[in-house]
């Protein structure tokens, strides 16, 4: 990617107060918000600003606090390019240490100034005859914006089950993603329904308080164990070696796009794999009882695969039963089963997952001519490699629909996202226009090509799925790998995808020096971009 700035786009008569206009709003303060913010800023844009609702930067790594929270990624893949990872005693991060990683990016880049939180972008709507995006907050605030990027992936709204009765339960009840600390779980009897990743790292923590707990089971899910969470002796000797860092972060992503790519089309290594997968089952779980209950009837892939070495071995602990009938509802006093078998509870706790096919809600998004993106997207969402749309000029998406890495690294897939985002800008600043959209054809080869390529993955036939909307589309994963996803990007230059919507009405001068925003500024109403 060139290093060249993108330049400042002034439209004629500007005076230097209407200058308070964006050139960039960037909607999301997780990794794809901050690292789009790093890149802005070595790109030679300063007048940008990153908005939230919350009162912190960090995305799921702020909302999700439950106890055994971690990352199931090493954390030299789990990093911005910005900003590598470099620790030498930690493998795989938890919760707090990402915090602290994205916290230090926001220092490291001086990005605090760009911040504004507290502040939720609730519509979106692309000015025609401004050629720029109109953004309205929680309190009303209208933003004007040249370009906006959202960022707020995928996996952020709770999702809780329609289950008869549900608001009844009298105990307390919380989803793992918005966990209360206040509630005291000691000697108590639980309830945890679901069992995904979230589930698989609470409950090692919940066994040591809880007096008994029940794991409600709908489908079970394909565990392999991971490496020790911090690095030997001898590792950590090798890291401090020159350059250790960036080799073992490369040797990561290649190994992941070798090994675990191939298993969501049923390659090389899927079935040596799932051999292995079923093997760690058996050897952790002696009771053929419960190993059959854990063993999926679905090809490895088909779900995300669960990395953990402790979920297992709390399930056959004495004070925990999984329970597999489905539930059909709930009660003051705890959980139904089929067979009208009620289950006691003191507590439930929701460690069922995110509303992640319904991308950008509650944001309502409108493009030209007001066209509502939601609208368009009532059947399944679709993007150009998951980070533009036709019909919405200027608009761009980190993590949007079909890029999320279930083989990978998911921040280098953003930092890929954020660089041709930042070729956009540039191209549309290097012709001399306003606005640029992806082309319908663009997009549309783009849509044959991908339903061609999730047809061949073992998604199709796994059901239920978060990866689906409820329609049956598959929606969430990118089908290939993230070293492919680079290269298809690099093969749909702007140039070759993206249209100019309208002509800037004066010529941009020639490297300019950008305004340098000053700290926590405010948005003032213009008439014009």
């Amino acid at each position: 990617m060139s290093a060249l700035p993108v330049q400042p786009r002034r439209s004629a008569g500007t005076s230097t107060a209407e200058d308070s206009a964006l050139q960039v709003a960037v909607v999301g303060v997780g990794f794809g918000g901050l690292g789009m913010g790093v890149a802005l800023q070595r790109s030679g844009i300063h007048r940008f600003a990153i908005f939230d609702h919350a009162s912190d930067v960090g995305g799921v790594w702020r909302d999700n606090t439950y106890p055994g929270c971690h990352c199931d990624v090493p954390a030299h893949l789990y990093s911005l390019s910005a900003q590598p990872y470099r620790d030498t005693r930690i493998r795989y991060p938890s919760q707090p240490q990402i915090l602290a990683y994205l916290r230090s990016v926001v220092a490291n880049h001086d990005l605090g100034r760009h911040l504004r939180l507290g502040a939720a972008i609730t519509q979106a709507t692309y000015l025609d005859d401004q050629a720029c995006w109109e953004l309205i907050t929680g309190d009303g605030e209208r933003v004007l914006a040249e370009a906006v990027v959202f960022a707020v992936g995928q996996l952020h709204r709770p999702h809780l089950p329609e289950i008869p009765g549900r608001d009844t339960f009298t105990g307390p009840v919380f989803h793992t993603a918005r966990w209360d600390h206040d509630v005291d779980l000691c000697d108590k009897d639980i309830a945890v329904v679901g069992t995904g990743a979230s589930a698989a790292q609470i409950l090692p923590h919940l066994t040591q308080l809880a007096r008994h707990v029940r794991v409600f089971q709908r489908t079970p899910h394909w565990v392999l164990p991971k490496p020790a969470t911090g690095f030997g002796p001898i590792t950590r000797t090798m890291l401090r070696l020159p350059g250790a860092h960036h080799f073992y972060r490369h040797s990561l992503g290649v190994g992941a796009d070798a090994v675990l790519a191939p298993i969501m089309r049923r390659g090389w290594s899927a079935r040596p794999t799932e051999w292995a997968a079923r093997r760690y089952l058996q050897h952790q779980v002696s009771d053929p009882v419960l190993r059959a209950k854990l063993t999926p009837h679905y090809p490895l892939g088909g779900k995300r695969i669960i990395f953990d070495n402790h979920y297992y071995r709390s399930l056959t602990r004495p004070n925990v039963e999984l329970v597999t009938e489905p539930i059909t509802g709930i009660n003051p006093n705890g959980i139904q089963t089929a067979g009208s078998t009620t289950h006691p509870a003191d507590a439930i706790i929701y460690a069922t997952g995110f509303k992640a096919s319904e991308f950008l809600l509650p944001i309502d998004v409108r493009g030209r001519g007001e066209i509502s993106l939601h609208q368009q997207w009532r059947n399944g969402a679709r993007a150009f490699f998951g980070l533009a749309v036709p019909g919405y000029p200027n608009a761009f998406l980190i993590a949007g629909p079909n890029s999320f890495n279930p083989a990978g690294s998911n921040p280098a897939m953003k930092q890929h996202q954020i660089d041709y985002i930042i070729d956009c800008l540039r191209w549309r600043d290097q012709i001399g226009t306003a606005a640029i959209e992806v082309s319908h054809e663009a997009m549309r080869a783009h849509q044959r090509w991908l339903d061609d390529a999730l047809a061949h993955t073992v998604w199709p036939a796994v059901t239920p799925s978060w990866f689906k909307h409820p329609t049956g589309r598959i929606t969430n994963p990118w089908p290939a790998s993230t070293r492919r996803y680079k290269r298809l990007l690099r093969r749909h230059a702007p140039a070759r995808t993206f249209t100019a919507h309208s002509t800037r009405t004066t010529a941009t001068t020639p490297n300019p020096t950008p305004a340098r925003q000053p700290e926590n500024p405010s948005v003032h109403r213009r008439t014009a971009c």
